[in-house]
């Protein structure tokens, strides 16, 4: 295998990134992402490249003053086994840190991968009740997710939420 970069992700990036998240939206173990909303998130994103090709992606998500969520993680399969995914999710923990957050949620089938990085199961709510009413008015799928909300449990069914305390 070549040798990879990690880099924040730009707009010509954005075509690519659904490509790569494709063969997990065909087997539903992602939902997919119109372009509009990949553009609208491509500050989010993180991406892996090797030979000017995208070979891995994620994103970082703030719900609110602390509270961020890992998101869209995805590494192409002939790049699994072979730190990507590891560095991908290290570089949104160091972005989630620049931006004063210190605690990340996942949704995640990738149990293991994700406790060997520190995240934990969680079951119960995490934030206060003020804080889960008005991240009720978000709008956004994944924060919906977060709050466990029925309407979404046919997208979260098998995954695990996991959250990780940042130092």
């Amino acid at each position: 295998m070549s040798e990879y970069i990690v880099r924040p992700a730009r707009s010509a990036d954005i075509v690519g990134i659904r490509d790569l998240l494709q063969p997990m939206v065909e087997r539903r173990v992602l939902l997919g992402k119109d372009l509009a909303v990949l553009y609208g998130a491509v500050q989010e994103f993180v991406v892996a490249e090797a030979e000017g090709e995208l070979i891995a992606c994620g994103a970082l998500h703030a719900f609110w003053e602390d509270l961020g969520e890992v998101r869209t993680l995805m590494v192409r399969e002939d790049w699994l086994h072979h730190g990507v995914g590891g560095a991908i999710v290290g570089r949104l923990e160091d972005n989630a840190r620049e931006l004063g957050l210190s605690r990340l949620f996942c949704l995640t089938f990738e149990t293991v991968f994700f406790g060997r990085r520190g995240y934990t199961p969680i079951g119960e709510q995490v934030v206060d009740p003020d804080v889960y009413s008005q991240l009720l008015r978000s709008g956004d799928a994944g924060v919906e997710e977060f709050l466990d909300l029925a309407h979404v449990k046919p997208n979260t069914l098998g995954n695990t939420r996991m959250l990780k305390r940042l130092n």
